[in-house]
């Protein structure tokens, strides 16, 4: 027998159980997309995974459906995003289809975020270890970073400023990471999370 992976089973659980709790809330926000906008509920993308396999990220959709040579990244000004997604991208809703990521595999709860193929390739180098585990849903760079949209709304060319400017500060999160790891960190980046969310909520209403 194989060694027992205690970070997997704990995903598998945590994620699973995430599922069947929200399953009416997966519903309810699909029934709000579908009359928002036309497309799909889902939002699907090839990111780069651990050992520089690609996988199928899945998000709930909050954006129209944009030509190919639209942006990769998005802003906060982005005129793309739809009403719903707006809402969805502010509570951190559109992430919670990764949850199926963990499920098969490709992600786990805690982990460096999955790239775009573009920008792994700039960053090759740091890329093959960060790619020794299984890209996550939360880590440090997903908290210190939660509103990044609104910090790459202060680029003209927001491609290029991610690439130049955040996706470095991010990819010195992943090796604190890296070095850091435990199941008792990943225990405190989800709770971390939650309460980086709720906070955030808190200081929106408190500018309204």
């Amino acid at each position: 027998m194989g060694k027992i992976d205690g970070k997997r089973i704990f995903d598998l659980l945590f994620s699973l159980s995430g599922l069947i709790l929200l399953a009416p809330l997966f519903f309810i926000v699909a029934v709000l997309i579908k009359l928002d906008s036309p497309g799909t509920v889902f939002f699907r993308q090839e990111r780069v995974g651990k050992a520089f396999v690609p996988f199928t990220l899945y998000k709930f959709r909050t954006m129209t459906v944009a030509p190919r040579a639209a942006p990769m990244i998005t802003s906060a000004r982005d005129s793309r995003v739809t009403r719903v997604g707006r809402v969805l991208r502010a509570l951190k809703i559109d992430e919670l289809p990764q949850l199926f990521n963990v499920v098969k595999g490709d992600m786990s709860l805690v982990g460096p975020r999955p790239e775009l193929e573009e920008f792994v390739g700039i960053f090759e180098h740091e890329y093959r270890r960060i790619l020794q585990v299984r890209p996550g849903i939360t880590d440090f760079a997903a908290i210190q970073f939660k509103d990044e949209e609104a910090l790459l709304a202060g680029y003209d060319d927001v491609e290029d400023g991610y690439a130049r400017e955040i996706l470095p500060r991010k990819i010195a999160c992943y090796m604190r990471y890296l070095e850091e790891r435990s199941f008792f960190l990943d225990l405190k980046l989800i709770l971390l999370t939650m309460v980086a969310i709720a906070r955030g909520q808190t200081d929106r209403s408190s500018e309204t």
